[in-house]
Parts: structure tokens; C-alpha cells; sequence
């Protein structure tokens, strides 16, 4: 299982009701973070899968409603006497985030290690693959893509046949060749199927709509999106503060041909979100809007 959840669906300023945006994704043990704006503890606490199972932040970019909540978590992870290491990482300018806590924290009882992202970079957190691509924002801002990969088939009768100890067949299954004195004995293209789907989960904000994020969600069973004005007639409005409406996330979602779209980084001023939701769902019929808490739990498909 592929857990998400939509911590926070505000922009520039949390307000009644409306947490500031964050996301949140859980596999395998391990939880992922990507921005934690100011007061994203407490949706965190209401939703209760753990502070310490907080295994890397990743942070779209340094503007103060997508950061303001780090030293807030951090304290509850000192409070919860965390030992393990946490991983910061984000685009170029991460130095913000270390003066923040160097200032806060004297002393940290954990391990915090910061990582600068460029553009493209990939690697694995807890069996999660992660993409990213620079955005078109007023500063340096990544939008990032989460994977599980699925192994193929183990293809049990077939290592039968081939007579292959059944304590290789693990080793097999993970891609890995056996060999004996040196000899390759066996192979996984002995016993394995074809390639099957994993599960994708993109996020991105404060954007304009761009090729590179078309190709980052690509495929992706979800897309949570910018959605920081409803009205079409704000798309001026949109174009000179870098970021998008409604319809213009809902056409990336359709050329990124997604499975579902949540839309999330409402504008202050966009007191009902869901009135405007026609717009995008005239392009993009699987178009949601984004509410805190939301959460959704990703299976693979029986194959």
C-alpha cells in the first residue's frame, strides 16, 4: 500500500479552516514529507502516523508558507527523542533552512543532513523513487514525482520446472543472478514476467504550466496540482504571479494523461474552491478539489 494524504491545501497564508499546503506519503514504514508550512504539526498530529517515521522533508521551494512549519515538527521530534537522522532536501538555496534551525536549536540531538537538489536529480527514499523538474515560479521551485516500483512476476512453476532451491528464489525475484564458483547458475530472466506498473503519486505548486511538469506527472495514478485561482478570468493574474488556474492544471493533468487530479494551493481569497471546479473538470473529468486530511490509499493492481 501507497498511503497520501493532503495535510494542507492553502497558499501564502493558512486561514480558518484551510491548513497551509503540505503532503505527506507513507510506504513500507517509511514516511515522506514534501513542505511543511507554518503549523503543519498539528494536522500531523491529527492524523497520527508519526513524527519519527519522518524519514526525508522535501521542500518545492523557500517561500515562508511552505517552510515557517519546520521548527515546529522538529521540536516535536526532539520531544519524541528522536536519535535517527533526518534528511532535508530541496532546490538550490537550502542554506535557508540550516540558519532557520541553527538559530532555533542550539544544540540537536539528531543527525540533520541537507541536500541540494538540481534539476532532473533522481533517488531513492525507503523504496520510493523521486523525480523532480524546475518549475516557473518567482523563485528556484521543483515539483517532484514519487514512485514505488513493482517487481515482475515470479513465475513459482516455472523455477520448479528449472529445479532452482527455493532460497534463491527471493534473490531471483530482486533482479539478482546466482552464481558458484564463479559459474552463473541462475538468472532472473529464468523465472521472471513481464514488467508490471508500479504506483505514482506527483506534486507540484506554485507554477505556471510547463512541458516539464507534463513530463514529471506523466502516467501518475495521482496528480495533487496548483490550483491557486478558480476563475478563468484571473488567468492574467495568474500568468504575472507565476502561478496557474483551475483549467490550465486540469489540462496538464489530461496531457499527462493522470488517473486523478486533486487540486490544492488555493489563494486566500478563494473562499469556495469547489465553485469554480467545472472548469477543470470540463478538461480533466477525474478533477477533485483538495481538502485537509484528504487522504487516499494506492494498491497495485492484481496481475
Amino acid at each position: 500500500m501507497f498511503d497520501v494524504c493532503l495535510l494542507g491545501t492553502g497558499g501564502m497564508m493558512p486561514v480558518p479552516g484551510r491548513n497551509l499546503s503540505s503532503l505527506i506519503l507513507r510506504y513500507g514504514g517509511v514516511s515522506i514529507l514534501v513542505d511543511c508550512g507554518e503549523g503543519t504539526q498539528v494536522p500531523l498530529q491529527k492524523l497520527g502516523w508519526g513524527f519519527l517515521n519522518i524519514d526525508t522533508i522535501f521542500f518545492t521551494h523557500y517561500h515562508a508558507d511552505h517552510i515557517m512549519g519546520l521548527p515546529g515538527i522538529i521540536y516535536q521530534m526532539i520531544n519524541q527523542e528522536r536519535k535517527k537522522k533526518l534528511n532535508l532536501i530541496g532546490p538550490e538555496g537550502i542554506d535557508v533552512l540550516k540558519n532557520l534551525l541553527n538559530v532555533l536549536f542550539v544544540e540537536m540531538p539528531f543527525e540533520v543532513e541537507y541536500t541540494e537538489l538540481k534539476d532532473e536529480d533522481s533517488l531513492n527514499v525507503g523504496g520510493i523513487a523521486v523525480k523532480n523538474a524546475v518549475m516557473q515560479h518567482t523563485s528556484l521551485c521543483l515539483a517532484y514525482s514519487f514512485e514505488v516500483k513493482r517487481l515482475p512476476k515470479f513465475d513459482a512453476k516455472k523455477a520448479k520446472e528449472l529445479n532452482i532451491p527455493v532460497e534463491y528464489w527471493h534473490r531471483l525475484q530482486h533482479g539478482e543472478s546466482i552464481a558458484k564458483d564463479g559459474n552463473i547458475m541462475y538468472t532472473p530472466e529464468m523465472v521472471l514476467g513481464s514488467d508490471r506498473k508500479g504506483l505514482k503519486v506527483s506534486y507540484s505548486t506554485d507554477t505556471r504550466p510547463t512541458k516539464d511538469l507534463i513530463k514529471l506527472a506523466e502516467n501518475s495514478d495521482l496528480f495533487v496540482g496548483e490550483g491557486m485561482y478558480g476563475d478563468p478570468s484571473d488567468a492574467e493574474k495568474a500568468v504575472k504571479k507565476y502561478h496557474s488556474t483551475f483549467l490550465e492544471t486540469a489540462l496538464v493533468a489530461k496531457e499527462a494523461n493522470v488517473k486523478e487530479l486533486w487540486l490544492t494551493h488555493f489563494s486566500p481569497s478563494l473562499k469556495n474552491p469547489d465553485k469554480y471546479l467545472k472548469y477543470a473538470k470540463d478538461v480533466f473529468e477525474n478533477s477533485v478539489v483538495g481538502f485537509d486530511m484528504m487522504t487516499k490509499e494506492l494498491r497495485f493492481k492484481n496481475s
